[in-house]
């Protein structure tokens, strides 16, 4: 029984050791994006490359390169918001969310990345998935871009604005969550 209450606090020194978000104070919170749509466990879709859509990751500015929620304080002022840090890189968060929707909406097999069996590439770039100080509004602003294998292009740019947000780290994320579905959920229906 004593080596059992021994073990105990070691096992929970050893443990505490293992979660760790890096140097300095961990963040109260992480944001994330989930999809609203999404496919049941268990469903298949199977197809030819000619069906296949693969989703590439978008490029981004630096301002959206890092794990920050960035503020627009001014017309050139950039900052970022107190307490709020992503789970990844807010272009990697939105290729696998749009990932996710185009699978809901069906119809094609959906792939992640460049993979040269898919007919179809969807990517782009992520112009703005942060917050507008002037307006008070979640802004998710993407540029997207449809490569057919025969080399054809088409681009097309998509906005969701959600006003009236506080700025505070819970909100601006229901916010930036909502508008990045609805942003998704438009890309979808356009790519087909």
């Amino acid at each position: 029984m004593s080596k059992l209450l021994f073990a105990a606090p070691i096992a929970a020194l050893a443990l505490s050791g293992c979660v760790s978000l890096g140097a300095g104070k961990p963040p109260k919170v992480l944001l994330d994006l989930t999809p609203s749509a999404s496919v049941a466990a268990g469903a298949t879709v199977s197809g030819a490359g000619a069906d296949a859509i693969a989703v590439l990751e978008p490029s981004a500015d630096q301002k959206l390169s890092v794990t920050r929620v960035p503020v627009q304080v001014s017309a050139s002022t950039v900052a970022y918001l107190k307490d709020a840090t992503w789970v990844d890189r807010p272009a990697h968060l939105f290729q696998h969310l749009l990932a996710e929707t185009l699978r809901a909406h069906g119809g094609h097999v959906v792939l992640e990345g460049d993979v040269a069996s898919a007919d179809t590439q969807l990517g782009g770039r992520l112009i703005d998935m942060g917050y507008d100080a002037r307006s008070q509004s979640a802004v998710v602003r993407f540029e997207a871009v449809k490569r057919g294998k025969d080399g054809s292009m088409m681009t097309r740019r998509f906005e969701d604005v959600v006003p009236g947000v506080r700025a505070e780290a819970a909100p601006v994320a229901a916010a930036l969550n909502e508008a990045a579905n609805k942003v998704a959920g438009e890309v979808a229906d356009w790519a087909g």
